[in-house]
């Protein structure tokens, strides 16, 4: 029987260019799909929250009791934390009246404390390292804190006058491709720029997101946000046929 810190076979995927381009499609399908229930089928945050919170929480724990790495239900988990954090993130800096700027600090926090946790009691976050129940859970906590922060970060950018949401994604899009270039040309711990570039991904998804389906007189292109999400969600299933998903590779 498995124990909390037992070690057994990744269920993460390999960190690849297709995991970064569905990764950002999963992002964005998180906001348009959150908007969905929350908002076109005029559910509320918290309704919205209540239910994807349930999705999560299921999802997570089949997660981790698979016994091996099924790309399918990675990327559902995925989707999960991202919809989520979508209704969270709303649901606090709307309903709740917390602000995109203090929604924005407060959701840093629990991702850095969430991160300095884990290491605290595993000695590591990096993501070859993900082959226990206690890491995954320590993994998908951290993951949905994430997804939260690049909703509000992403939403409070995109709400600056000068900005928008065409600017926020060049300015989150200039961001991951200077992460990318530290990969390839620096030295910075390969561990502290995955989270960054995951990170990243989340309000990056969130502005296009919205770019997708808020009005054109928004600066949107008008889309259905149920049109946008299923033309995500093609995207995704392709990229999963399309290209090899395997599980992590053993840190040494």
């Amino acid at each position: 029987m498995n124990t909390l810190s037992e070690e057994r076979a990744s269920k993460v995927p390999e960190v690849t260019l297709a995991f970064w381009a569905i990764k950002i499609a999963a992002t964005t399908l998180g906001e348009t799909a959150g908007d969905a229930v929350s908002m076109s089928l005029d559910l509320g945050y918290l309704v919205g929250t209540l239910i994807f919170s349930a999705i999560f929480i299921a999802a997570v724990l089949v997660q981790i009791r698979a016994v091996r790495f099924h790309p399918v239900l990675y990327w559902a988990t995925i989707i999960a934390t991202t919809t989520l954090g979508t209704t969270i993130a709303d649901f606090a800096d709307r309903s709740l009246g917390i602000g995109y700027a203090g929604g924005t600090l407060l959701l840093a926090s629990l991702v850095v404390a969430s991160l300095a946790v884990w290491y605290k009691t595993l000695g590591t976050i990096s993501v070859a390292s993900v082959r226990s129940p206690a890491s995954e859970a320590f993994y998908w906590v951290t993951i949905m804190f994430s997804q939260t922060l690049g909703t509000a970060l992403g939403d409070w950018t995109a709400d600056a006058p000068a900005l928008g949401y065409s600017g926020s994604a060049v300015i989150f899009g200039a961001a991951l491709a200077v992460v990318a270039a530290c990969y390839f040309w620096t030295r910075i711990s390969h561990t502290t720029l995955f989270w960054a570039a995951f990170i990243l991904t989340r309000p990056l998804g969130a502005v296009v997101g919205d770019l997708m389906d808020k009005p054109l007189d928004e600066g949107g292109f008008a889309m259905s946000r149920f049109t946008a999400s299923a033309a995500l969600l093609a995207f995704i299933a392709v990229g999963l046929v399309a290209f090899p998903h395997r599980a992590a590779k053993q840190a040494h």
